[in-house]
């Protein structure tokens, strides 16, 4: 237990950061276009994976990556937007439901600046 008290906190790696999320960008792409040539039953893996690009690109080009505050704040200000644009989805408040989770997400891998260098192409 004391080692666990004792141990200081990693310092945030904005360049981890920034490659997380252009990683799971180009992630979501590649999962819309299979989903896409899935078809029909694919309606809602294509909208998961446009919220993913949609959130990963909004972080990035926020700028706020440099700080983890600053980034932690970025993604309140989506979270709490109340909804979405974007083209060539199948379902908006499917959309929105994915984004805000997708926020949540990176919302609790912010605070506790953990699972960045994660940058697989399947994730949980």
């Amino acid at each position: 237990m004391e080692s666990i008290m004792g141990e200081t906190p990693k310092p945030w790696d904005r360049e981890l950061v920034r490659k997380w999320l252009e990683s799971r960008l180009k992630a979501a792409r590649l999962e819309q276009a299979v989903a896409d040539k899935r078809g029909y039953e694919a309606q809602d893996d294509y909208d998961k994976a446009a919220a993913e690009e949609w959130v990963c690109r909004s972080l990035q080009t926020a700028g706020s990556t440099d700080d983890q505050a600053a980034f932690a704040e970025q993604i309140k200000v989506l979270i709490v937007q109340e909804e979405y644009q974007i083209a060539g989805i199948y379902d908006d408040r499917r959309f929105d439901r994915h984004v805000r989770a997708c926020l949540r997400k990176i919302a609790k891998m912010t605070k506790a600046n953990d699972g960045f260098a994660n940058t697989l192409r399947y994730q949980a």
